[in-house]
């Protein structure tokens, strides 16, 4: 028989799913297979609306070697395990005569572990005061959670957490969940042939598709020990998130909390005297983070450093001691002893890390109002180490939404480690870059308004012309606005001004949970939704309630963040532009989601508005431009009130149709 064609299998997954064949779409899919057939590496522009999910999944359900999908959400990774692969797979069964299997993986701490749910949290005896299962009144919050996870693990078949509607707080979960270094092991556990997340490593095995997430992919890499089941083509679905979720995994934090929990941990059993070595260390830390005051240790101050390796070293003894001394009168002494050797390990590793000191590594004090002062160390790049671990031995394809920035897709491909498309390192494997568009006319479909009137944006201080320029706009919108701004503080500003002087209801992050935020700015023509970083990438409001998306100013990382600063100094002394390689691109790449949450939908009309007119004067403007989708350009003001009048008006005819 012979094998079935690319365009056949994606005609049959896109009428499964009841969609529409896009030419985008078709594009991504012969590109996709290309690559993988050559073992070579893609990197693929697919505009919202494209179906790349269909784009990548066809041809690599076609190919027929193990493929790994990793994404960035849990709301993609849902909808690709529950939505898009059962209808892709029933779809394409008929034509290649076999149906592959798919599954999902995530780290250890996502699944309901049997052990702790039975056997309870090992205790730390100054916590007794605070035991979270004699507070848990059945009556509680905390009580009612644990109960409903006590009766959901008897129907539960993947113990997974985001299968548990609804959910339940962190501090429920944390009672029923442990991390990968605090696992006593399948072979060690009386619950070990029942473990949830045992069962879904052995499924991901027998699996052809596997969906992740990049956070488990870089431990994956990181850490050398292997998660993830061998495979030839990894697919990184929303790869313009892959380098920071990468960077969080790859950083280390030391915090006082943390340290005195490792010894009330530990000191039940070991010896006094590594004990009271890893108490006076602690003890010592916790002075020196009362004085520390925010900011980059570009040297590590010498007390700081001696008090570094005094617990480095206080951490080992008392590691060799946890490995050599039993304690039976200790109830439930492996899980007990298991969790005092992740804390004192984490600790040791921190300690050594920050102590030796690493030109590769940014060091940094932080200061947050609740939790007080911590001590945290990331590396400078993580394109080292995506180049050596992810690119190797298997074909690897990263799409997204915005993966161009200023025009090419070097900027993206200079933090994957990758060197300029099209030349040719020794130590950089080749790659190609492809843009297939979008099936939405944004020339057509919506405007992209710079104020360029207003006064530059200072770094404090109100900007009270652009709040009235905000009202005006917001106004002429007929509400239908979604507020996006670089800081919190400005988000609350706006709210808190504008309330008082529009008659539409003004929403703002943080005062409901994010979900019920979006769902009631979705059900009002008139609401509005103000707030930050996770509304400029998670909005999806497709229709006539979404017609105005607003940006305060542009988003450049803040000056004083010791990281990005870093990274900028560094492109700097190894002579490129610092500011438009960390600075600029980080921007670009939020201005770019930022301006995607607009059109949603082909019958979708708008303005995006940026209140900041170095969009328009800056020479690194056009570089902003440039990045967002190509929607008809201006900045004058009257035009866009006309152009926002008009549209609330036929939104409104249209609302009053069905009714006459």
């Amino acid at each position: 028989m012979t094998k079935p064609s690319l365009p056949d299998l994606l005609h049959a997954a896109v009428t499964a799913v009841g969609g529409t064949e896009r030419p985008g779409q078709v594009a991504m899919a012969e590109a996709v297979a290309e690559a993988v057939d050559d073992s070579a590496h893609l990197l693929v522009q697919a505009g919202t609306g494209t179906g790349k999910s269909l784009g990548y999944l066809v041809p690599a359900l076609a190919h027929g070697e193990r493929v790994v999908v990793a994404t960035a959400t849990l709301a993609l990774q849902r909808q690709l395990v529950e939505r898009d692969l059962p209808r892709t797979v029933d779809a394409l069964h008929p034509l290649l005569r076999r149906r592959p299997e798919f599954a999902m993986l995530k780290g250890r701490s996502n699944y309901l572990c049997l052990h702790r749910l039975h056997e309870g949290v090992p205790q730390e005896e100054e916590d007794g005061l605070f035991d979270v299962f004699e507070q848990a009144t059945p009556t509680s919050k905390l009580g009612k959670d644990l109960l409903r996870l006590r009766d959901w693990a008897d129907e539960t078949e993947t113990g997974d957490r985001d299968a548990l509607t609804p959910g339940v707080s962190d501090r429920a979960w944390g009672q029923v969940s442990v991390s990968s270094r605090e696992c006593l092991g399948a072979s060690k556990c009386a619950y070990g042939a029942e473990c949830f997340a045992e069962a879904a490593r052995e499924r991901a095995k027998l699996a052809d598709v596997v969906v992740t997430n990049h956070a488990l992919l870089a431990i994956d890499a990181i850490e050398g020990a292997p998660v993830l089941p061998q495979h030839e083509v990894l697919i990184i679905d929303e790869a313009h998130e892959l380098v920071s979720r990468v960077t969080g995994v790859a950083t280390g934090e030391l915090t006082p909390g943390q340290v005195n929990r490792a010894v009330r941990r530990a000191a039940k059993l070991v010896n006094e005297k590594a004990a009271d070595q890893l108490q006076t260390a602690s003890e010592t830390f916790e002075r020196l983070m009362e004085l520390a005051l925010p900011g980059r240790l570009e040297k590590i101050p010498e007390d700081l450093g001696y008090c570094l390796m005094a617990l480095r070293d206080a951490a080992r003894t008392v590691i060799s001691a946890l490995g050599s001394t039993r304690d039976k009168s200790v109830q439930d002494e492996d899980a007990v002893r298991k969790q005092a050797l992740a804390s004192v390990e984490n600790v040791h590793a921190v300690a050594e890390r920050i102590a030796n000191g690493s030109e590769y590594d940014v060091v940094w004090y932080e200061r947050h109002d609740r939790f007080g002062a911590s001590l945290r160390v990331a590396p400078l790049s993580v394109s080292g180490l995506l180049r050596e671990k992810l690119f190797a031995d298997r074909s690897v394809v990263l799409t997204s939404a915005t993966l161009k920035l200023g025009g090419d897709f070097n900027g993206v491909a200079a933090s994957l480690g990758l060197s300029p498309e099209g030349t040719q390192r020794e130590d950089a494997p080749p790659w190609k870059g492809l843009d297939v568009g979008s099936p939405f006319d944004y020339s057509k479909q919506g405007i992209l308004y710079v104020a360029k009137h207003l006064s530059q944006p200072g770094r404090e201080g109100s900007r009270g012309d652009m709040l009235d320029e905000l009202a005006e706009l917001i106004e002429a919108a007929g509400g239908r606005t979604l507020g996006l701004f670089s800081s919190m503080r400005a988000a609350q500003a706006a709210a808190e001004e504008l309330r008082g002087r529009l008659d539409v209801p003004i929403l703002l992050q943080g005062e409901e949970t994010l979900g019920e935020l979006i769902r009631n700015f979705a059900a009002d023509a008139r609401t509005c939704l103000f707030g930050t970083l996770s509304l400029w990438q998670g909005v999806d409001v497709p229709g006539a309630n979404c017609q105005l998306v607003v940006m305060d100013r542009v988003p450049f990382p803040r000056p004083d963040d010791p990281l990005m600063s870093a990274r900028q100094k560094a492109v700097e002394e190894a002579g490129g532009n610092g500011f438009m390689a960390v600075a600029a691109t980080h921007a670009a790449l939020l201005m770019a989601q930022g301006a995607g949450r607009l059109v949603r939908a082909t019958g979708d009309r708008g303005v995006v508005a940026v209140l900041d007119p170095r969009v328009e004067r800056a020479r690194y403007g056009s570089f902003l431009r440039a990045s967002m989708p190509d929607f008809w350009y201006t900045t004058d003001r009257n035009q866009v009130r006309r152009s926002l009048a008009a549209i609330d008006a036929a939104a409104k005819a249209a609302e009053e149709k069905p009714e006459q």
